[in-house]
Protein backbone atom coordinates (compact mmCIF):
# COMPACT_ATOMS: atom_id res chain seq x y z
CA UNK A 1 0.00 0.00 0.00
CA UNK A 2 1.38 3.80 -1.08
CA UNK A 3 4.16 4.23 2.07
CA UNK A 4 2.40 2.46 4.68
CA UNK A 5 -0.55 4.83 4.80
CA UNK A 6 -3.16 2.05 5.52
CA UNK A 7 -1.41 1.53 8.79
CA UNK A 8 -0.84 5.20 9.80
CA UNK A 9 -3.35 5.17 12.60
CA UNK A 10 -3.11 5.11 16.72
CA UNK A 11 -4.52 1.95 17.61
CA UNK A 12 -4.20 -0.73 14.69
CA UNK A 13 -6.69 -3.52 14.90
CA UNK A 14 -5.05 -6.59 15.44
CA UNK A 15 -3.48 -4.66 18.51
CA UNK A 16 -7.06 -4.05 19.63
CA UNK A 17 -8.33 -7.31 19.51
CA UNK A 18 -5.52 -8.26 21.88
CA UNK A 19 -6.29 -5.41 24.08
CA UNK A 20 -10.33 -6.15 24.23
CA UNK A 21 -10.97 -9.26 23.29
CA UNK A 22 -8.16 -11.61 24.46
CA UNK A 23 -7.28 -10.01 28.00
CA UNK A 24 -6.76 -13.62 29.35
CA UNK A 25 -3.61 -14.76 27.86
CA UNK A 26 -4.89 -18.54 27.91
CA UNK A 27 -8.06 -18.02 26.23
CA UNK A 28 -6.10 -19.94 23.59
CA UNK A 29 -5.49 -22.55 25.10
CA UNK A 30 -8.37 -23.62 26.54
CA UNK A 31 -10.58 -22.62 23.80
CA UNK A 32 -12.40 -19.30 23.11
CA UNK A 33 -15.16 -18.75 25.39
CA UNK A 34 -18.39 -16.89 24.60
CA UNK A 35 -16.97 -13.80 26.44
CA UNK A 36 -14.08 -13.64 24.41
CA UNK A 37 -16.29 -14.14 21.48
CA UNK A 38 -18.56 -11.31 22.17
CA UNK A 39 -15.46 -9.17 22.89
CA UNK A 40 -13.86 -10.17 19.78
CA UNK A 41 -17.15 -9.52 17.70
CA UNK A 42 -17.25 -5.86 19.59
CA UNK A 43 -13.92 -5.15 18.44
CA UNK A 44 -15.09 -5.85 14.48
CA UNK A 45 -17.91 -3.91 14.66
CA UNK A 46 -16.09 -1.07 15.97
CA UNK A 47 -13.92 -0.99 13.05
CA UNK A 48 -17.12 -1.22 10.67
CA UNK A 49 -16.79 -4.85 9.02
CA UNK A 50 -20.47 -5.11 9.49
CA UNK A 51 -22.89 -8.21 11.42
CA UNK A 52 -22.62 -10.77 8.73
CA UNK A 53 -18.92 -10.72 8.30
CA UNK A 54 -17.79 -10.21 11.72
CA UNK A 55 -20.03 -13.63 12.39
CA UNK A 56 -18.59 -15.33 9.94
CA UNK A 57 -14.60 -14.88 10.95
CA UNK A 58 -15.82 -15.04 14.36
CA UNK A 59 -17.23 -18.54 13.72
CA UNK A 60 -14.15 -19.58 11.95
CA UNK A 61 -11.98 -18.87 14.34
CA UNK A 62 -13.79 -20.64 17.17
CA UNK A 63 -14.07 -23.41 15.00
CA UNK A 64 -10.24 -23.85 14.23
CA UNK A 65 -9.51 -22.89 17.95
CA UNK A 66 -11.69 -26.18 18.82
CA UNK A 67 -9.73 -28.42 16.59
CA UNK A 68 -6.48 -26.73 18.44
CA UNK A 69 -4.92 -25.86 15.35
CA UNK A 70 -4.48 -22.06 16.76
CA UNK A 71 -2.71 -22.16 19.86
CA UNK A 72 -0.52 -19.21 19.61
CA UNK A 73 -1.56 -15.49 19.20
CA UNK A 74 0.83 -15.67 16.00
CA UNK A 75 -1.52 -18.78 14.99
CA UNK A 76 -4.82 -16.32 15.70
CA UNK A 77 -3.33 -13.71 13.45
CA UNK A 78 -1.93 -15.80 10.44
CA UNK A 79 -5.73 -17.66 10.48
CA UNK A 80 -7.32 -14.05 10.58
CA UNK A 81 -5.27 -12.33 8.10
CA UNK A 82 -5.54 -15.50 6.10
CA UNK A 83 -9.32 -15.66 6.14
CA UNK A 84 -9.81 -11.90 5.49
CA UNK A 85 -8.06 -12.27 2.36
CA UNK A 86 -9.90 -15.03 1.37
CA UNK A 87 -13.20 -12.88 1.97
CA UNK A 88 -11.84 -10.15 0.11
CA UNK A 89 -10.61 -11.57 -2.92
CA UNK A 90 -12.60 -10.90 -5.96
CA UNK A 91 -10.62 -10.15 -8.98
CA UNK A 92 -7.42 -11.63 -10.39
CA UNK A 93 -6.55 -8.28 -12.04
CA UNK A 94 -8.02 -5.63 -10.43
CA UNK A 95 -6.34 -2.30 -11.80
CA UNK A 96 -6.77 -4.01 -14.96
CA UNK A 97 -10.22 -2.09 -16.68
CA UNK A 98 -11.77 -2.97 -20.19
CA UNK A 99 -10.87 -2.41 -23.39
CA UNK A 100 -13.75 -1.98 -26.31
CA UNK A 101 -13.15 -4.82 -29.01
CA UNK A 102 -14.28 -1.06 -31.41
CA UNK A 103 -14.14 2.29 -30.54
CA UNK A 104 -14.06 4.11 -27.16
CA UNK A 105 -14.17 2.14 -23.75
CA UNK A 106 -16.41 3.93 -21.51
CA UNK A 107 -16.21 3.81 -17.75
CA UNK A 108 -18.89 5.43 -15.94
CA UNK A 109 -18.32 6.06 -12.30
CA UNK A 110 -21.26 6.18 -9.77
CA UNK A 111 -21.97 7.12 -6.21
CA UNK A 112 -22.85 9.39 -4.08
CA UNK A 113 -22.05 13.43 -3.67
CA UNK A 114 -18.68 13.52 -1.27
CA UNK A 115 -17.27 9.92 -1.85
CA UNK A 116 -14.36 10.96 -3.82
CA UNK A 117 -16.58 10.75 -7.38
CA UNK A 118 -14.69 13.11 -9.42
CA UNK A 119 -11.23 13.28 -7.71
CA UNK A 120 -11.27 9.33 -8.93
CA UNK A 121 -12.14 10.35 -12.30
CA UNK A 122 -9.10 12.29 -12.83
CA UNK A 123 -6.62 9.60 -10.73
CA UNK A 124 -8.12 6.87 -13.13
CA UNK A 125 -7.60 9.26 -16.43
CA UNK A 126 -3.67 9.85 -14.52
CA UNK A 127 -3.65 6.19 -14.69
CA UNK A 128 -4.66 5.24 -17.82
CA UNK A 129 -2.66 7.90 -19.24
CA UNK A 130 0.28 6.34 -17.79
CA UNK A 131 -1.13 3.22 -19.49
CA UNK A 132 -1.28 4.97 -22.97
CA UNK A 133 -4.57 5.70 -23.39
CA UNK A 134 -5.80 8.52 -24.70
CA UNK A 135 -8.70 9.85 -22.34
CA UNK A 136 -11.33 11.94 -22.37
CA UNK A 137 -13.41 13.11 -19.12
CA UNK A 138 -17.24 13.78 -19.13
CA UNK A 139 -18.66 16.31 -16.91
CA UNK A 140 -22.05 14.61 -16.49
CA UNK A 141 -22.70 15.52 -12.73
CA UNK A 142 -24.51 18.77 -14.27
CA UNK A 143 -26.58 19.79 -11.30
CA UNK A 144 -23.47 20.14 -9.38
CA UNK A 145 -21.63 23.36 -10.71
CA UNK A 146 -18.60 22.89 -8.41
CA UNK A 147 -18.24 19.15 -10.00
CA UNK A 148 -17.89 20.27 -13.05
CA UNK A 149 -15.23 23.12 -12.63
CA UNK A 150 -13.42 20.78 -10.58
CA UNK A 151 -13.52 18.17 -13.64
CA UNK A 152 -12.56 20.87 -15.75
CA UNK A 153 -9.65 21.80 -13.51
CA UNK A 154 -7.92 18.00 -13.59
CA UNK A 155 -8.36 17.28 -17.02
CA UNK A 156 -6.26 21.06 -18.01
CA UNK A 157 -3.27 19.48 -15.48
CA UNK A 158 -3.64 16.11 -17.13
CA UNK A 159 -3.56 17.77 -20.34
CA UNK A 160 -6.92 16.29 -22.14
CA UNK A 161 -9.84 17.13 -22.80
CA UNK A 162 -13.18 17.43 -20.68
CA UNK A 163 -16.50 17.79 -22.40
CA UNK A 164 -19.47 19.27 -20.18
CA UNK A 165 -22.74 20.56 -20.51
CA UNK A 166 -24.90 23.25 -19.31
CA UNK A 167 -25.87 24.04 -16.04
CA UNK A 168 -28.86 22.01 -14.55
CA UNK A 169 -28.88 20.07 -18.66
CA UNK A 170 -28.92 16.40 -19.52
CA UNK A 171 -26.68 14.43 -17.95
CA UNK A 172 -27.02 12.08 -20.77
CA UNK A 173 -26.80 14.23 -23.39
CA UNK A 174 -23.02 15.21 -21.86
CA UNK A 175 -22.18 11.21 -22.26
CA UNK A 176 -23.63 10.94 -25.55
CA UNK A 177 -21.22 14.17 -26.69
CA UNK A 178 -18.35 13.13 -24.95
CA UNK A 179 -18.43 9.45 -26.96
CA UNK A 180 -19.01 11.31 -30.31
CA UNK A 181 -16.16 13.74 -29.30
CA UNK A 182 -13.66 10.89 -28.39
CA UNK A 183 -15.02 9.34 -31.39
CA UNK A 184 -14.75 11.99 -33.85
CA UNK A 185 -10.64 13.27 -32.00
CA UNK A 186 -9.40 9.04 -32.17
CA UNK A 187 -9.58 8.72 -28.32
CA UNK A 188 -9.86 5.37 -26.82
CA UNK A 189 -11.27 5.72 -23.19
CA UNK A 190 -14.16 8.27 -21.54
CA UNK A 191 -14.24 8.54 -17.83
CA UNK A 192 -17.96 9.83 -17.47
CA UNK A 193 -18.82 11.36 -13.78
CA UNK A 194 -22.15 11.38 -12.92
CA UNK A 195 -24.23 13.09 -10.60
CA UNK A 196 -24.75 11.21 -6.81
CA UNK A 197 -27.18 13.59 -5.17
CA UNK A 198 -29.86 12.79 -3.07
CA UNK A 199 -29.48 8.64 -3.65
CA UNK A 200 -32.01 7.51 -1.78
CA UNK A 201 -35.04 9.05 -4.43
CA UNK A 202 -36.03 7.36 -7.27
CA UNK A 203 -35.26 10.26 -9.57
CA UNK A 204 -31.98 10.17 -9.61
CA UNK A 205 -31.53 6.59 -10.03
CA UNK A 206 -33.97 6.21 -13.01
CA UNK A 207 -31.26 9.43 -14.33
CA UNK A 208 -28.87 6.72 -13.80
CA UNK A 209 -30.83 3.86 -15.65
CA UNK A 210 -31.51 6.55 -18.83
CA UNK A 211 -27.39 7.66 -18.76
CA UNK A 212 -26.72 3.87 -19.60
CA UNK A 213 -29.26 3.32 -21.83
CA UNK A 214 -28.48 6.04 -24.13
CA UNK A 215 -24.77 5.35 -23.90
CA UNK A 216 -25.77 1.91 -25.30
CA UNK A 217 -27.59 3.45 -27.67
CA UNK A 218 -24.46 5.59 -29.20
CA UNK A 219 -22.25 2.70 -28.63
CA UNK A 220 -23.68 -0.51 -28.69
CA UNK A 221 -21.47 -2.97 -25.63
CA UNK A 222 -20.90 0.38 -23.64
CA UNK A 223 -20.03 1.26 -20.74
CA UNK A 224 -17.82 -1.00 -20.44
CA UNK A 225 -16.95 -0.39 -16.98
CA UNK A 226 -19.41 1.03 -14.23
CA UNK A 227 -17.25 1.53 -10.79
CA UNK A 228 -18.84 2.23 -8.03
CA UNK A 229 -17.30 4.69 -6.01
CA UNK A 230 -17.92 5.02 -2.26
CA UNK A 231 -16.45 6.53 1.08
CA UNK A 232 -14.03 3.55 3.27
CA UNK A 233 -14.75 5.44 6.35
CA UNK A 234 -18.31 5.69 6.28
CA UNK A 235 -19.38 2.12 7.56
CA UNK A 236 -22.51 0.44 6.67
CA UNK A 237 -23.93 3.66 5.31
CA UNK A 238 -21.76 2.83 2.17
CA UNK A 239 -23.18 -0.78 2.20
CA UNK A 240 -26.71 0.88 2.20
CA UNK A 241 -25.52 3.15 -0.73
CA UNK A 242 -24.09 0.30 -2.46
CA UNK A 243 -27.03 -1.77 -2.73
CA UNK A 244 -29.63 0.71 -4.12
CA UNK A 245 -26.92 1.99 -6.61
CA UNK A 246 -26.73 -1.94 -7.74
CA UNK A 247 -30.59 -1.84 -7.93
CA UNK A 248 -30.02 1.18 -10.43
CA UNK A 249 -26.92 -0.15 -12.05
CA UNK A 250 -25.20 -2.73 -12.90
CA UNK A 251 -21.81 -2.35 -11.47
CA UNK A 252 -18.47 -4.09 -12.22
CA UNK A 253 -16.82 -3.48 -9.24
CA UNK A 254 -15.77 -0.73 -6.24
CA UNK A 255 -13.36 1.94 -5.69
CA UNK A 256 -13.02 2.81 -2.07
CA UNK A 257 -12.31 5.86 -1.09
CA UNK A 258 -10.75 8.02 2.12
CA UNK A 259 -8.83 5.07 3.16
CA UNK A 260 -5.73 7.23 4.38
CA UNK A 261 -4.92 6.61 7.82
CA UNK A 262 -8.36 5.48 8.66
CA UNK A 263 -8.83 2.80 11.41
CA UNK A 264 -11.89 1.95 9.74
CA UNK A 265 -10.93 -0.29 6.88
CA UNK A 266 -12.89 -3.28 7.90
CA UNK A 267 -15.99 -1.00 5.81
CA UNK A 268 -13.69 -3.10 3.08
CA UNK A 269 -14.47 -6.41 4.05
CA UNK A 270 -18.73 -5.19 4.29
CA UNK A 271 -18.64 -4.14 1.00
CA UNK A 272 -17.05 -6.90 -0.87
CA UNK A 273 -19.53 -9.37 0.92
CA UNK A 274 -22.95 -7.53 1.52
CA UNK A 275 -22.34 -6.42 -2.40
CA UNK A 276 -20.34 -9.40 -4.05
CA UNK A 277 -18.45 -7.18 -6.32
CA UNK A 278 -14.87 -7.02 -6.77
CA UNK A 279 -13.01 -4.36 -5.18
CA UNK A 280 -11.34 -2.83 -7.95
CA UNK A 281 -9.34 0.20 -6.59
CA UNK A 282 -8.79 1.89 -2.95
CA UNK A 283 -7.86 5.63 -2.76
CA UNK A 284 -5.21 6.49 0.10
CA UNK A 285 -4.84 10.34 -0.50
CA UNK A 286 -5.68 13.77 -2.71
CA UNK A 287 -2.98 13.24 -5.04
CA UNK A 288 -3.26 12.16 -8.94
CA UNK A 289 -1.13 8.77 -8.01
CA UNK A 290 -3.32 7.92 -5.10
CA UNK A 291 -4.85 5.00 -6.46
CA UNK A 292 -4.16 1.76 -5.99
CA UNK A 293 -5.32 -1.59 -7.23
CA UNK A 294 -6.68 -3.12 -4.38
CA UNK A 295 -4.55 -6.45 -3.31
CA UNK A 296 -6.51 -8.76 -0.22
CA UNK A 297 -3.82 -10.02 1.32
CA UNK A 298 -1.93 -6.99 1.10
CA UNK A 299 -4.74 -4.89 2.28
CA UNK A 300 -5.85 -7.98 5.11
CA UNK A 301 -1.73 -7.88 6.20
CA UNK A 302 -1.96 -3.98 6.66
CA UNK A 303 -5.22 -4.02 8.59
CA UNK A 304 -3.86 -6.30 10.88
CA UNK A 305 -0.80 -3.98 12.08
CA UNK A 306 -0.31 -4.01 15.03
CA UNK A 307 1.17 -0.54 15.51
CA UNK A 308 0.56 2.64 13.72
Amino acid sequence: MANGRLTDRKDGLWARIKRIALTDVGALMRGLNADDLERMERVLIEADFGVAATVELTQALEDEVRRGRLKTEADLKEALQSRLAGMLDGADHPGELARAGEGPTVILLVGVNGTGKTTTAAKLASRLQREGRKVLLAAADTYRAGAVAQLQVWASRLGIPCVAGAPGGDPAAVAFDAIDAAVSRGLDTVIVDTAGRLHTQEGLMEELRKLVRVIGRRLPGAPHETLLVLDGTVGQNAVQQGRLFTEAVAPTGIVVTKLDGSARGGAVTALRRELNLPIRFIGLGESLDALEPFDAKRFAEHLLAETA
